[in-house]
């Protein structure tokens, strides 16, 4: 369970059965997918390492003034994957929109990039906004459509409510990749950039999805990861970007992390999950 969570009811959704949240304004989602995953394999094992990371955190937040026991986060524990792509998709986007239906906010801890689609699909924003290092634009990958490297492609092409996707941190991606960026409802920021760029007024009054591939920080900083990609954002500059788009956010995730350091990447995660929560909950951007 993540901490200062409550836990759901025991087989609560996992099987169709009625959901116990209790009015809860943040439900945490495990997706730990772990079928196309490239070079380092191990995202099935970032859910349960992102809670077990994030047990050190104080409760109280000193910026917010707040406890994050005090706001109504939920764990509803892992949908279990299995190796059909498209049927766990279908599967947790209707345990994630479950959890739009009853107002609340899913916190989705992955699992491979593949898992955002689903994100996106149950709440239907109008914006998604990537942390990132790679595209994550091409059409697909090893003839596979459904490859986490083709998330945000089928997100722009597949989710009819999806307007524009912003790329923050990306500094890879093929000829093709960076052709489909060219277009006018893809912006893709720098990593050198991130710091000084704004979003000014492109979210208000939008729904927006956040996105967090923790390849986006410099593998210094979170070397646990499968596709490691140097020249990255310092997790200032993710925790700033986190904090800005919050208060707009209905949907939010972090992926991408696997057990292949001493839990530097998933303390990052799970520190970024609850200044998403702090600051969605504070109702204010400010860094």
């Amino acid at each position: 369970m993540f901490p200062g969570a409550t836990a759901e009811r025991e087989g609560a959704d996992a099987r169709g059965h009625e959901s116990d949240r209790d009015g809860a304004n943040f439900v945490v989602v495990g997706a730990p997918l772990d079928a196309t995953t490239t070079f380092q394999p191990g995202t099935r094992f970032g859910p349960r390492r992102i809670r077990t990371f994030a047990e050190s955190f104080d409760d109280y937040d000193r910026r917010t003034d707040q406890y994050f026991s005090d706001l109504d986060v939920t764990d509803h524990g892992d949908v279990r994957a299995w190796d059909d792509i498209e049927a766990y998709l279908e599967w947790l986007e209707g345990t994630l929109r479950d959890v739009v239906w009853d107002d609340a906010i899913p916190l989705m801890l992955g699992g491979e990039h593949t898992v955002s689609l689903a994100g996106a699909r149950a709440a239907e924003p109008e914006v998604v906004v990537s942390l990132d290092a790679h595209l994550d634009l091409r059409d697909a990958y090893d003839g596979n459509p459904l490859s986490h490297a083709a998330v945000m492609r089928r997100i722009l092409d597949d989710v009819d409510s999806v307007e524009e996707l912003f790329v923050l941190g990306a500094r890879t991606g093929s000829e093709a990749e960076w052709e489909r960026a060219a277009d006018d409802d893809v912006t893709v920021v720098a990593p050198e950039d991130v710091g000084d760029w704004s979003f000014a007024d492109r979210l208000e009054g939008r729904d927006v999805y956040l996105s967090v591939d923790i390849d986006a920080a410099d593998p210094a900083y979170a070397p646990g990861t499968g596709t490691m990609e140097p020249f990255g954002l310092e997790p200032r500059e993710l925790r700033d970007v986190v904090r800005d788009v919050a208060p707009h956010a209905t949907g939010f995730d972090v992926v991408e992390v696997n057990d292949r350091d001493d839990g530097q990447t998933a303390s990052l995660a799970g520190k970024l999950v609850r200044e998403f929560v702090f600051s969605n909950a504070d109702g204010t951007g400010d860094a």
